[in-house]
Formats: C-alpha cells, structure tokens, sequence
C-alpha cells in the first residue's frame, strides 16, 4: 500500500474507503480538509501520525468489510448513488432536526439562551443552504457531469466546493455547541434525538462531501 504521511487525507479516503473509519475516529476531516497531508492534519490536533498511519493500515489489513470504491465505478452510478444515499435522506432528515431544534429550543432554552440560540442560527443557516445546494448540484452540476462536460464545469463545481466548505465551517459549529454531541444530564428524549441525529448528520456529510470533492468532481473535471 502506497500510503505514508505526507499522502493527503481525501486520496487516502478515496483510494482506501475503510481508512475513512480510523479519520473518523480522530476527527480529522476528509472532505473539506482533504487537500491537506496526514501529517500536518496529525500535527494540528495534536495526534501522532505514525500512530494513525498504523490503525489505518490494521484496519485495511485486517477488515473483511466489502466497501465499493467510487473511483472505478461510472460517474452516473456514483452521481445515483449519492441522490439516494446522502440526498434524499436529507430532504426528509433535515426538516425533522429542525423541528427538534426548535422545540428544544422553546422548552430548554433558558437553561443556556445564547448557546441554544446559536444552535438554532447555525443549523438553520445550514439546513437552507443546503438544500439550495442540493437543488443546483440535481438541475445544474450533475447533468452536465452525466453528459461529460469536463472542464465546462469547472465554475459550478467550484461553487459546490466553496458551499461545501461552509457547510463544513458549520458542521465544526454545531460540534462545538454540543460539547461534541455529549447529552447533558437530565436531557428529555427529544433532546438526546436531536443531538445523535446531529452527529449522525455530520458522519453522513462528510461522507457525503468525500464522495463529491475527493472522488466526483475531479473525475468529472478529468473527463
């Protein structure tokens, strides 16, 4: 496996699926950060890269998880499956944690006005931004990858990257507000929902903004 330090974290997600479980595991971003080597991203949370470059190598040694690599699938089979895998579960998810926020909100936010009222800004900001999002990539972006369009569509995807990246700013928002998703001590259960399904939605979007930086666009662009 050509892997070392200075490989940078999205080829190591893209080229090596399974990898993305040990990133995940350290917190480290593999989708708006992905450009960045394993090294410097170690060295700036204060982790030892050869540490995470040995788990990371166990771990595709030693797992017998079938994992599909993207980057020998057809672009059409990759643009299908994030529609059904990562877009329309957002349509559904993004309207039920915003009712969630906003209801815990209104029940428990005297506990910590400012920080809930926070939350409530930042996951609001992001949930219209993401669907606006999603509705460019579905009637723009994506049909002119189908149709091959390659470096034609260098503009929108920039627009995309750029969008991810505040998605992403967003994300680190939402963490922090959360204490890392850790459920207080006395939280209702809408309360602990909303915060599992907040750190479930960061798991999902970094996939989700993997599969598009790292593996879509620059194969679309190469086209």
């Amino acid at each position: 496996m050509n892997i070392d330090s200075e490989t940078t974290v999205g080829k190591l997600a893209a080229e090596h699926p399974l990898a993305t479980r040990v990133l995940a595991r350290h917190g480290i971003d593999f989708c708006c950060g992905g450009g960045r080597p394993l090294r410097e991203v170690c060295s700036k949370k204060g982790l030892d890269s050869a540490q995470v470059l040995a788990e990371i190598h166990r771990e595709l040694q030693t797992t017998n998880a079938s994992e599909e690599n993207w980057n020998e699938a057809p672009l059409d089979d990759l643009i299908d499956h994030i529609l059904d895998a990562y877009h329309e579960p957002l349509r559904e998810e993004l309207p039920r944690l915003g009712a969630m926020a906003r209801k815990v909100f209104d029940v428990h936010g005297a506990r910590d006005p400012e920080r809930f009222s926070q939350l409530v800004d930042v996951y609001t900001g992001l949930e219209a931004e993401l669907q606006a999002h999603m509705d460019k990539e579905e009637q723009v972006l994506f049909p002119m990858i189908r149709r091959e369009m390659g470096q034609a569509a260098q503009m929108p995807i920039s627009m995309m990257e750029h969008e991810h990246d505040n998605a992403g700013a967003a994300l680190h928002r939402l963490h922090e507000l959360t204490d890392g998703y850790k459920v207080p001590d006395g939280a209702c259960n809408t309360w602990r929902a909303l915060w599992h399904g907040l750190a479930a939605l960061e798991e999902s979007l970094h996939q989700h903004i993997h599969l598009e930086n790292n593996i879509l666009f620059p194969r679309a662009l190469a086209a």
